[in-house]
Formats: C-alpha cells, sequence, structure tokens
C-alpha cells in the first residue's frame, strides 16, 4: 500500500462515518476501521487513500486515553499519511473529566513530536461556524453561539457553557495556544502569520466562517504539513478544508457519484439519544408506519439487564415479523433523560449502547436485515462494537443530512454487508429514518 493521503482517528463511531463521508464524496476513497487491522483486512483496502480508526474517547476518561491513544496514534503514524487527524466533534463537547479534548492533543504531540498542533473546527457544510475563536452552530434554521445552543448548552454529559474555544480547551490542557482570526485569514502574507502562530503557540485555532476562509485554511494545513509532523485536531472541518486545497492542487480530481442504495421494505433503528432533533424524527417516523419500543433505559443496565434485552429483542421481532420497521428507544427528547439516575451505576451509559447494540444484532440476524440504523453519537460507539463488523466503507451520502451516510459492513459474520447509519443526536431532517429506509 502507497502511503495514504489522510490517516484519522474519530473519538466517536459518528463522527468517524462524518469524516469518511466528506472524503468519499471528495473523490477520496476511505475506509474506516473498528480496530486496528491486521495485514490481511488492511490488504482488503490497499485502494483507499484514507484510512480511519473508529474509536470512543468522545465518551471516556483522561486514563482511558492515556491507557489506549497512544497505541492508535502509534499505528496511524505508523501508516506513514500526510495528515492524520484526531476528529472531534464539531460541537466541541467535551470536559475535563470526559472526552478531554486537551489530553488528546498532549498524547498525539508526544508520539508524533512537540511540535504545535492546528486545530479546526468550523465547518460550514455542517452548519459549524468559528469567528474570532468563537464557535456557532445552527439549529432548527436559526444560529446560536455554542454556550447559548438550546441542545448543546445542555448536553446531558458535557454541556457547553464557553463558546470561546480556546477558553474551553484551556480548562483541558496547560498547553499554550494561539488563534489565526477571520482578520488574519483575510489580510496580506498569510503565510508568514501562520508559521509564526505555529513557532509561538503549541495549539493554534484556525477560524472558518465561510467557504472562503475554510479554502484558505486549507491552503495552509497543506502547506504546514511539509515542516510539521501532520498531527491535526479538529471536527470534520479538517478534510473540508483540506479537499478545497487538494482539488485545487490536482491532488484529488473530481467527486463520486453516489448511487442510490432502494428502498428496503423494513428497517431497524435503535436509539440512546436524548436530543430534540432525534425526537421529532422518531415522531415523524411513527406518523409515517414505523413501530415505536420504549425501553427502560435502568433496565438496560441493571443486574438484570439480560430479561429486558430478552423482552426488547421480543417486541422488535413482533413488529419486523409483521412486515413494519421499528425503532426502540431509551428517551423520546431531554425531558425524559434519565441520566442523572443512570449516572449512579458505574460505566451505565456505556453498558446502555452496547445493550442496545445486542438488542440490534439479535433482530438483524434472526429477521435477515439488510439494512439498520443507531442513533446517538455516544450509543453508536458502544452499541457497533456488538456486531464485530470488521470495518465500514461509505455505501450513499445523505446530502440533505450531511454526516450521517448510509455505511457498508465488512465482516461480522453474519453481519456481513449489512447497510448502516450511524446518526449523531444533532443530525438530520425530520424524515430522516423514512429517508433512510427508502434509501434516496
Amino acid at each position: 500500500m502507497q502511503n495514504p493521503l489522510l490517516s484519522y482517528y474519530g473519538d466517536d463511531l459518528t463522527g468517524s462515518t462524518d469524516v469518511m463521508e466528506a472524503l468519499e464524496t471528495g473523490g477520496v476513497p476511505t475506509v474506516l476501521f473498528m480496530r486496528q487491522p491486521d495485514q490481511h483486512l488492511l490488504a482488503r483496502f490497499s485502494h483507499c487513500c484514507a484510512l480511519g480508526l473508529a474509536g470512543t474517547s468522545r465518551s471516556e476518561t483522561p486514563d482511558w486515553m492515556e491507557d489506549n491513544l497512544a497505541t492508535a496514534f502509534e499505528w496511524l503514524k505508523s501508516l506513514g499519511a500526510a495528515v492524520c487527524h484526531y476528529k472531534v466533534c464539531s460541537t466541541f463537547d467535551s470536559s475535563p473529566t470526559v472526552g478531554n479534548i486537551g489530553r488528546a492533543i498532549e498524547i498525539g504531540r508526544r508520539i508524533f513530536g512537540e511540535a504545535s498542533v492546528p486545530l479546526v473546527v468550523g465547518a460550514p457544510q455542517l452548519k459549524r461556524y468559528t469567528a474570532f475563536g468563537n464557535l456557532f452552530a445552527a439549529f432548527r434554521g436559526e444560529y446560536f453561539r455554542i454556550d447559548r445552543h438550546p441542545v448543546m448548552s445542555r448536553h446531558p454529559v458535557t454541556p457547553m457553557n464557553e463558546a470561546d474555544l480556546l477558553v474551553h480547551l484551556s480548562r483541558q490542557t496547560s498547553l499554550s495556544s494561539g488563534l489565526i482570526d477571520l482578520a488574519t485569514l483575510e489580510g496580506g502574507d498569510l503565510s508568514t502569520g501562520v508559521d509564526r502562530a505555529l513557532r509561538d503557540w503549541d495549539i493554534v485555532l484556525f477560524d472558518v466562517a465561510d467557504r472562503a476562509t475554510q479554502r484558505l485554511v486549507g491552503e495552509q494545513l497543506w502547506r504546514v504539513r511539509e515542516h510539521n509532523p501532520g498531527f491535526v485536531v479538529g471536527s470534520s472541518g479538517v478534510e473540508y478544508a483540506l479537499l478545497s486545497a487538494w482539488a485545487a492542487k490536482g491532488v484529488v480530481s473530481g467527486t463520486s457519484k453516489p448511487v442510490s442504495a432502494g428502498p428496503v421494505d423494513r428497517l431497524a433503528v435503535v436509539s440512546g439519544s436524548v436530543s430534540p432533533t432525534t425526537e421529532k424524527q422518531i415522531g415523524f417516523a411513527l406518523a409515517h408506519g414505523f413501530d415505536g419500543i420504549p425501553l427502560d433505559a435502568l433496565q438496560l443496565v441493571s443486574e438484570s439487564s439480560g430479561g429486558a434485552i430478552e423482552r426488547a429483542v421480543a417486541a422488535g421481532r413482533a413488529s419486523l415479523a409483521a412486515g413494519r420497521s421499528v425503532i426502540l428507544y431509551t428517551a423520546l427528547g431531554p425531558q425524559a433523560d434519565r441520566g442523572a439516575e443512570i449516572e449512579r451505576v458505574d460505566g451505565a451509559r456505556n453498558a446502555l449502547g452496547r445493550a442496545l447494540g445486542t438488542i440490534l444484532r439479535q433482530l438483524i440476524v434472526e429477521q435477515k436485515l439488510r439494512r439498520a440504523v443507531i442513533a446517538g453519537g455516544d450509543t453508536s460507539s458502544h452499541a457497533l462494537g456488538q456486531l464485530s463488523i470488521d470495518a465500514l466503507t461509505m455505501r450513499m451520502p445523505l446530502p440533505q443530512s450531511p454526516g450521517s451516510p448510509l455505511c457498508l459492513a465488512h465482516g461480522g459474520g453474519e453481519i456481513d454487508g449489512l447497510e448502516i447509519a450511524l446518526k449523531g443526536g444533532q443530525v438530520g431532517t425530520d424524515a430522516y429514518f423514512e429517508t433512510i429506509r427508502l434509501g434516496n
């Protein structure tokens, strides 16, 4: 295999497929591995120009990161990619104790060299923007500073109470940080300013407020990788920025032409999301022929979880056997979140994801399903692990819901060839689940 253009570690599964979608639609063949592949598995995807490793660090502790991220980064470094990307959510939600982005950067610098790390979070394609270091995000057609965002400011695990990303990051690391702001991007002699910033600070955040500034940032990321270790942190805005630079320089040519996956008669969805976006999507699906099965999250993480899983499978089986699509969900919106109760059980949030994955696998195998969905960023990472899949490639992008493509599963025994979508809580139109069922 020739050295890839890009390698990346996704801090959760939905974010990992978000990167894959950006790259694939930009004409860069990409594979996402569920775990570090052996040489045989790696050889199966030797045609890919970008390689990803799906992780769970968004929902993990700093101690977990110390034990796991270094090994992942060492493997990614061994691939010899021009750029290695630690992918974080475009809402940057994190804290000193959960999903600590600062700690991940510290570990990355130890592996890739004690050099400055570029940070890119803005992604206009996802309606995320950074201006003078502050993050803004859309919600239902309106735009909010992230600390006033109706959802992210109230995230059940990592609420965003600070919009200035470098202030937010300073609570997670003692590394120095600086900003390439909009005025610098639009001024003269940008390269000199960027080089100075990379010499002066350990972390350099680049503003991205529109496609024009994104293009400028992409040019700089691609330029500085020649004298920097190539380790970059940020959202899929990193890929969107690089794609503009690659296209301009002829590194990649054109974009891929997606082919509709077509409809399936039945679709199974498991959801651990408490987002109001997912709530509306479930409501839309129930109004369009899906069966809804509420699940008790506490029962699924209790000592008697086996019985709760069996009952959920039985209910899902009845709907699917009758020819109907089904959604099994633990909450309908933030008002139904039982996070405070769940947190009393050690490791419960990760266990909840695993329980939902166990339910989904049984339904897929028993009912011979061709397509499925997991909703919830943290849920997806732990749920998909129960399907024993080796890798994912993109089956079909969803232009109306960027960041949540339909993927094709490789490996997993009876799961091999499954089409599956991993949907973050904030992602997608109201018709998302029905769109996935229709495959268009």
